[in-house]
């Protein structure tokens, strides 16, 4: 029996539910980290796979999952993708070792084929002039969840145990799920052919093996045999790869696909948006903390900070994470009306103006807020941009891939991002100790500035496919009611 379509407003509603719970966890185990520590009984190189973890699950099973989407059904993989990230959630509450978590978050990485699956969904059952806003609006949810995450879990931690993180996140989750399997219709286009087995295999060697060296680089060494050996295996593999891709009849991604221009360059914009926003997001906190854990002759030399707690750390991005909500939709109103790679290139030219606002202005709380509000506006509007123009340069039945695989190069830009940032603050420190000279959050700030106005220059030379995009939908599909002929 064929399930009623609900009105797409319904959909997007249950769709944001659903990215919003992924999203929040990404950024909630950053206060806790020092929780874990303690009550855990585990070292700092461990507790730091909380995060890598995720990571590096999150960045192997979103593409993939996005693939199966694309053949055996948008709704019903989405459901599995919930359902795993709620399990991983609920593993990590009942943790009573730092491997159960660490294993747990692994468990919980599955959540991020939300983005692809859901974006796949709102272009296969949205009316054409619908589509950029929905996708906008996720878009800028998988921003705001970076700092809503840190406010909830700055409260939880600082008032109760850090295991209510995971307990909200799975509660979110189950809702979600449960909304999706009962309202969600099941999208008509599917793609053909089985799954190339081997070639998702030889992927996933290639990003593992790339993002633990890019991940474990700095605690390492990065000249280290270990290392060496990870990054030369993630080369190898990728030339496996993009071989076998290049002549097997079903390949998990067609490598044609990726080289059209506007693929290829919305893939690259993203790759170095991941790069100039990630090493913000993760260095500002750090930052606006200083010096309140310092002593106090130390403190005194710093000339940076403000002493938040983990509380306060996350209102400092408050205000950004709010005008994130809004600036997705926006986004996808100006690219229906004049191109998306125009809100990617104005996201990126504020994301480099608010960069080199944090890199000179710093003095007084007032000026991180205004920065980080800049910078998140950008990234929205950046988001939003790549998501529209990667579906508008893929057939119908590519969209979970090819959104996961834009997925996977903003993450690999932020660990890249991340690992700079942090070679930065150990190389340039204090005289006589190991804090961070505020030269070396100055220098940070700089490099993600010049590296996001490079991403603005690039994607105005994205030129989008006439031949593909909202059209392919309507060609690909079986007739159905559309929302505006009477859905719900």
């Amino acid at each position: 029996m064929t399930r009623t379509r609900q009105h797409y407003g319904l959909t997007l509603g249950i769709l944001t539910l659903g990215t919003t719970a992924y999203a929040l966890q990404q950024t909630m185990v950053v206060p806790a980290l020092t929780a874990f520590e303690q009550d855990l009984d585990a070292s700092t190189t461990w507790v730091t796979w909380v995060l890598t973890g995720f990571l590096l699950s999150a960045a192997v099973l979103t593409p993939i999952l996005g693939k199966l989407g694309d053949r055996y059904g948008k709704e019903r993989l989405l459901v599995v993708s919930l359902g795993i990230f709620m399990l991983g959630c609920i593993g990590c509450a009942l943790a009573p070792d730092i491997w159960t978590l660490i294993g747990a978050r692994i468990v919980s990485g599955a959540g991020g084929a939300v983005f692809p699956l859901s974006f796949g969904i709102i272009r296969d059952e949205f009316p054409a002039d619908k589509v950029k806003v929905g996708i906008g609006l996720l878009s800028a949810v998988f921003g705001i969840g970076g700092g809503f995450g840190l406010v909830v879990s700055g409260v939880i931690v600082d008032n109760a145990s850090w295991r209510w993180m995971f307990v909200v996140g799975a509660a979110v989750t189950a809702v979600a799920m449960v909304l999706v399997h009962r309202f969600v219709p099941e999208s008509p286009v599917r793609s053909s052919g089985g799954i190339d087995v081997p070639g998702a295999i030889l992927f996933s060697v290639m990003l593992t093996t790339l993002l633990l060296g890019l991940s474990q680089g700095e605690s390492w060494g990065w000249t280290s045999p270990a290392v060496l050996a990870l990054f030369v295996g993630s080369a190898l593999s990728a030339i496996t790869w993009v071989l076998f891709e290049l002549h097997v009849d079903e390949p998990l991604i067609d490598m044609r696909v990726l080289a059209d221009r506007p693929v290829l360059l919305t893939n690259t914009t993203a790759l170095i948006a991941g790069f100039a926003m990630f090493g913000s997001y993760v260095l500002v906190p750090r930052f606006v903390e200083a010096p309140g854990d310092l002593p106090a002759g130390i403190a005194s030399e710093l000339g940076y900070g403000f002493g938040a707690s983990a509380t306060t750390t996350g209102l400092y991005l408050l205000p950004g994470s709010v005008l994130m909500l809004f600036a997705g939709p926006i986004a996808g109103i100006l690219g229906r009306r004049v191109g998306s790679k125009w809100p990617l290139a104005i996201g990126m030219v504020l994301v480099a103006l608010s960069a080199a606002g944090l890199a000179t202005l710093h003095g007084e709380p007032w000026n991180i807020v205004l920065a980080m509000a800049g910078l998140s506006v950008g990234v929205a509007f950046s988001f939003a941009a790549m998501a529209a123009l990667i579906t508008e340069a893929v057939e119908a039945t590519e969209t979970g891939i090819a959104t996961g695989i834009n997925t996977v190069m903003r993450t690999v830009g932020g660990v890249i991002g991340a690992q700079v940032g942090a070679a930065l603050l150990t190389a340039d420190t204090v005289a006589g100790t190991e804090v961070p000279a505020e030269s070396a959050y100055v220098s940070a700030f700089a490099i993600a500035a010049v590296s996001a106005s490079v991403a603005a220059v690039i994607a105005v030379l994205v030129t989008p496919i006439r031949r593909r995009g909202l059209r392919g939908v309507a060609s690909a599909s079986p007739p159905f009611v559309r929302p505006e002929e009477g859905r719900g």
